[in-house]
């Protein structure tokens, strides 16, 4: 009988935005699962600290290193080995719960394990809080009202693509800020709104920094964790 696959999203850094369902399932779960950087440390498990406190297993973690490259073969050879670990304590039927930060189908790293287990094993999602709902609550900024059309684009995109997206939606998200900082302050220049963008880095963390001018900004690449609300200045409230 086979145990069944969590993914349980902490949110983006308080740790106290972990939702009541998420930590009943991390003190219930045999076994925890999640992603390690080079320095050894799983920014997940981090935030998940108080659930951890009234956590009861004899079970050893699953660690999965994920290298920090851009090349895409290095990640799946991570997911891979994840994966296999993974379903071979499931086998065993022993419950198995992924901590993922944010949610775990928003930009999340659960997504690639889920789709290498699917089929294979019961699985179940747990929603997390996102890193875009929690910077809008830092900045007390409605992301979008009434009729405003709105939308959620990567850093990753070309400068035109980005270009485009401003030009056409009322409110914009632009996740996975950091090393595209250059080129997003650059389109945000040339659509003429950089008034309207507001930008938050490792938000509900320590080193939490919000920016509302982001004119301020150094024009160099920034952290990963890092995020730009950009919505109309003139909105309509009513």
């Amino acid at each position: 009988m086979s145990g069944t696959f969590f993914g349980i999203g902490v949110g983006p850094g308080d740790p106290e935005l972990v939702t009541l369902k998420a930590m009943r399932l991390i003190q219930q779960a045999d076994v925890l699962a999640y992603l390690v950087g080079e320095s050894g440390q799983s920014q997940a498990k981090q935030i998940a600290v108080l659930a951890l406190e009234g956590r009861q297993s004899n079970h050893s973690d699953i660690v999965i290193p994920m290298p920090m490259s851009t090349r895409r073969e290095a990640a799946n050879n991570a997911y891979d080995e994840g994966a296999q670990a993974i379903s071979e304590a499931l086998e065993k039927g022993l419950n198995v719960a992924f901590l993922c930060e944010g949610d775990p189908l928003f930009f999340g790293s659960f997504t690639y394990l889920m789709e290498r287990l699917e089929g294979k094993c019961p699985i179940q999602v747990v929603p997390g809080i996102s890193s875009i709902h929690a910077a809008a609550a830092e900045l007390q900024h409605p992301l979008t009202v009434l009729k405003e059309s709105f939308c959620v684009v990567s850093g990753r995109h070309t400068e035109q693509q980005l270009v485009e997206a401003l030009h056409l939606h009322d409110s914009v998200v632009i996740m996975k800020a950091g090393r595209a900082r250059p080129t997003i302050m650059k389109a945000l220049a040339l659509t003429e709104r950089i008034e309207d963008a507001k930008y938050v880095e490792y938000v509900g963390r320590d080193n939490q920094l919000v920016e509302n001018d982001v004119r301020r900004l150094q024009n160099e690449y920034g952290p990963y964790f890092s995020l730009f609300i950009v919505s109309r200045k003139e909105r309509g409230t009513r």
